[in-house]
């Protein structure tokens, strides 16, 4: 039986998980390979800015589902504070506004999960295991 996600985010925050909302960006093709690849520029570099100001937790390339081919479609994680803010801010990307890919948004709550990173003071490097 389905419950409302207001409600839901606040039962599970009740049983001590984390419980942050950020939202799912789910884009597909539209137009041709040639095209997107050409959109790639502007794309990552509307990326890039989402990464600075700390709207972008994280964004990536999708393959199928046995792994085996990209057929262009990719995954962003955004943090943003309503999920209208997030509509805005996927359909200002530029491969979505140029309409090469077409996307969805869904919220997501993270409940748990391990993030580790390998900080080195001495040469200022970091990296994830």
């Amino acid at each position: 039986m389905p419950i409302s996600w207001s409600d839901y985010k606040e039962h599970a925050r009740s049983k001590g998980v984390m419980g942050r909302e950020f939202f799912m960006v789910h884009s597909v093709p539209v137009a041709s390979a040639e095209e997107i690849e050409q959109g790639l520029p502007e794309h990552l570099a509307y990326q890039k800015k989402l990464e600075a100001d700390g709207t972008l937790f994280a964004a990536g390339p999708l393959a199928d589902e046995v792994g085996a081919v990209w057929s262009m479609e990719g995954l962003i994680i955004l943090r943003a504070p309503s999920l209208e803010a997030a509509q805005i801010i996927a359909s200002d990307d530029p491969m979505h506004a140029s309409g090469k890919k077409k996307f969805t948004v869904r919220p997501w709550l993270l409940n748990e999960g391990r993030l580790q990173i390998d900080v080195s003071l001495s040469s200022k490097s970091a990296q994830l295991p």
